[in-house]
């Protein structure tokens, strides 16, 4: 197995994670260090890449001869959308957001997403978590590995050190946090390895000492 760091530049290689059904590619792209996540069944070779957030030439060749099959976009800020329209138009791939951002992402959605919706990619299962606060209709992605650990896809709705950005708005900053404990620390073990929409990757573990503290200072 290759070994995995999560730690990824703009410009720079992916970083490969290879579980046994599931391998995980993250890549950074744009002016925001956006992070991108394809993700690729190893028994069909079906691929769904998790935002394509900006330079649909890196997106592309990331993909590969193999196509693509779904795109998700967590939510609808434009940093995370950039590259969307290139990379369906080149692939076909069926797009996926949450019912609630769906009308902010500039190409259609051809599937609407809800808490605990299930997405499949070849024959892996991930479960749909919508988050509300950075957004109106952010959704998680968890792929619960069961010879393994959780894999938990947050886009910007949790980061090492905290939750996503509420931009000042109180009751927003409290309805993010509450899902995020509810949804997430509540159910998920510390060993949950998590994959931001920015940054270097973290687990529950590592943040859960760090909630209280959170709310407290209410960002």
């Amino acid at each position: 197995m290759t070994t995995y760091h999560g730690s990824v530049k703009v410009g720079g290689p992916p970083a490969v994670r290879e579980l046994p059904h599931l391998i995980i590619t993250k890549v950074a792209v744009g002016a925001m260090d956006n992070d991108c996540y394809l993700l690729r069944c190893r028994a069909t070779d079906e691929q769904l890449l998790i935002d394509a957030a900006n330079d649909a030439r890196t997106l592309l060749t990331l993909i590969g001869p193999d196509g693509l099959g779904q795109v998700l976009t967590t939510h609808r800020h434009g940093d995370h959308w950039q590259a969307l329209a290139e990379v369906v138009e080149r692939t076909g791939a069926t797009t996926l957001a949450g019912r609630l951002d769906a009308e902010g992402v500039p190409v259609p959605t051809d599937r609407l997403l809800d808490d605990g919706d299930t997405v499949t990619v070849g024959n892996v299962e991930l479960t749909a978590i919508h988050l509300a606060g950075h957004t109106p209709g952010s959704i998680a992605l968890v792929y619960d590995d069961p010879q393994g650990h959780p894999h938990l896809f947050t886009g910007d709705c949790l980061f090492p050190g905290g939750v996503g950005n509420t931009f000042g708005d109180d009751e927003a900053f409290r309805t993010l946090l509450s899902g995020v404990e509810e949804k997430i620390f509540a159910r998920l073990p510390d060993e949950t390895w998590v994959y931001p929409g920015h940054g270097n990757d973290t687990t529950l573990g590592a943040e859960r000492p760090q909630l209280g503290v959170w709310r407290e200072r209410g960002w």
